[in-house]
């Protein structure tokens, strides 16, 4: 009972992961649909009220679930369950005020934000931010007792919502004005697919007030049994809110904000420079964010789900005064999601063509967006760890810390895209390695940080160096595989089709995860103990000992 609590939190991490996965797949494979019916220059709509959406969404609720998992878990931990309960009602109330106040600014201000085209876009997504709000309060209670299924499950039915009318309302909104002009057809195809996000999160909403109505008498029995004296005001409870969502959404905001940022630079100097069109800008921009980008998401979502399981875990260990205990799991969750980052940002240099390919097949943006997307694999890592050490620093108390990284990351990121917009012919790949700056800076910052109040010291060998080796190996045999496959069945082929794309890169993906797996293993970068505790960990186990991996006992 007690190994399973010592590494339960990795589990926990694991299932939010394999929804955040499934999410961000359900994500791209519904876009490259999408894209084919707004085309590119409705992308580019998309992603501009999308970029400057999400900024709004991270001042008022995106943080919310982190914070609040936080503060609520501080009260777990020494079981004063009517004061976490208070504390959950009262960030109801807060995201009440604080989401209704910032939907009217993205709806009013909408043309203030982003270009005209845009802001028609953006207003469809102003009811989407209050929605959310209420989603991250819940979402965040659930963290915060160390249950990651109800947000997991959430966030899967949000998605498969959110595909299925996106892509059915831009369809139909597009229809409606198909007598107009094609700029016109792009914004009402934009518009429906934020309708898409909005209807997501509402159908997420009702779930997770079925999940807590179900578990409400469990809960009520908890604050029944509760013999602490001490009950918190409302005041305090404010007091208890602010002081930990307000660094926490200004590190998330500034840590995000890199995108709307970087839009803003990239239109102004490219519309200067080169006299694109605000179409133009938009829709190249698009390539970047909407296509590129995306796809390096999908392994990141696993360091966004350890981070979600590991801050009420740290909570619980830092709190009682457990540094050693907090030590030992921050170790094993920067273990654990360097094992998939790392393999995955090779995995993305080696078959960054045929992936983009798969998903985004219009041809006359293929080789861009997949260059783009070679340029972009180191970030996989970068992000990642960066994504779970803000989580680490927030979740034992160094709340302040990521502001004050991501303020300078930003600026000297600003400062990379300014220049090398204006003094180079790179145009999107300056994008790309301003991305690669910030994320970098990042790790450098929050690392020191941790080092210096956690005495805590990264073990390099086996959480980065042989994942490494083993992931430079697995990438070249991929690589292979594809090229070879392809060379063998298709060599006498016009063109290389979606089809024969497909048929050479499942199995050199498949190849690649079984190669990666034996070399992780031989290599000793990963112990029968720590893979058993992943998830399906037993099975993982059960496959290596038939493969002889691991002696059997």
């Amino acid at each position: 009972m007690a190994e399973k609590q010592k590494d339960g939190f990795i589990m926990q991490a694991g299932i939010l992961a394999l929804a955040g996965i499934l999410v961000r797949i359900i994500g791209i494979l519904y876009r490259s649909p999408l894209v084919g019916i707004i085309g590119d220059e409705g992308n580019g709509y998309y992603n501009t009220a999308y970029t400057i959406y999400t900024i709004i969404l991270l001042i008022s609720s995106y943080s919310i679930p982190s914070a609040i998992s936080k503060v609520i878990a501080d009260r777990l931990a020494k079981k004063e369950y009517r004061n976490a309960h208070k504390i959950f009602m009262g960030s109801f109330y807060y995201v009440i005020v604080v989401g209704g106040v910032a939907s009217a600014v993205c709806f009013f201000g909408a043309n203030y934000l982003v270009g005209e085209s845009s802001a028609k876009v953006l207003r469809v997504f102003a009811p989407t931010i209050f929605l959310s709000g209420l989603l991250g309060v819940l979402r965040g209670y659930f963290q915060a007792h160390r249950s990651m299924v109800q947000t997991s499950f959430s966030q899967i039915i949000e998605q498969i919502m959110n595909a299925g009318v996106s892509i059915g309302a831009a369809y139909f909104l597009m229809r409606l004005v198909a007598d107009r002009d094609p700029s016109t057809q792009a914004v009402y195809g934009a518009a429906g697919s934020a309708l898409g996000t909005g209807m997501g999160v509402a159908i997420a909403l009702l779930f997770m007030v079925f999940a807590y109505s179900v578990n409400r008498k469990m809960f009520q029995r908890r604050r029944e049994k509760d013999r602490h004296s001490e009950t918190l005001s409302y005041g305090q409870v404010f007091g208890l809110i602010f002081a930990m969502v307000t660094p926490v959404i200004l590190s998330t905001c500034i840590y995000n904000m890199s995108n709307a940022l970087n839009l803003k630079i990239y239109c102004a100097i490219v519309e200067n420079r080169y006299q694109y069109t605000e179409a133009q800008a938009t829709l190249y921009y698009g390539l970047f964010s909407g296509k590129a980008s995306q796809i390096t998401n999908i392994p990141i979502a696993l360091a966004t789900a350890m981070s979600a399981a590991i801050i009420p875990t740290v909570a619980g260990t830092f709190g009682r005064g457990e540094l050693e205990s907090t030590r030992e799991k921050i170790g094993e969750a920067i273990k654990t999601t360097m094992l998939i980052s790392i393999p995955a940002a090779f995995g993305i240099l080696a078959l960054a063509k045929p992936v983009v390919f798969v998903l985004y097949p219009q041809r006359a943006t293929v080789d861009l967006v997949s260059h783009i997307l070679m340029v972009l694999a180191v970030t996989v890592v970068f992000y990642g760890l960066s994504t779970l050490s803000n989580a680490i620093l927030q979740g034992t108390g160094y709340v302040n810390r990521p502001v004050i990284h991501a303020s300078i990351a930003l600026v000297m990121e600003a400062l990379v895209l300014v220049l090398l917009l204006q003094y180079t012919s790179w145009n999107l790949f300056a994008l790309a390695i301003a991305t690669i700056v910030y994320s970098f800076l990042m790790c450098i910052l929050n690392g020191f940080t941790m080092r210096q109040k956690l005495q805590y010291r990264q073990e390099y060998w086996t959480t980065f160096l042989l994942p490494t080796i083993a992931g430079t190996i697995m990438a070249a045999v991929a690589f292979g595989v594809y090229h070879g496959l392809y060379w063998v069945l298709f060599s006498q082929a016009v063109e290389l089709t979606w089809t024969h794309n497909v048929i050479c890169l499942i199995p050199s993906i498949i190849v690649a995860v079984l190669i990666y797996f034996v070399l992780v293993i031989k290599f000793g970068a990963i112990t029968e103990r720590e893979l058993r505790n992943l998830p399906k960990g037993s099975t993982l186990v059960k496959i290596a000992k038939k493969m002889r991996l691991l002696k059997k006992k």
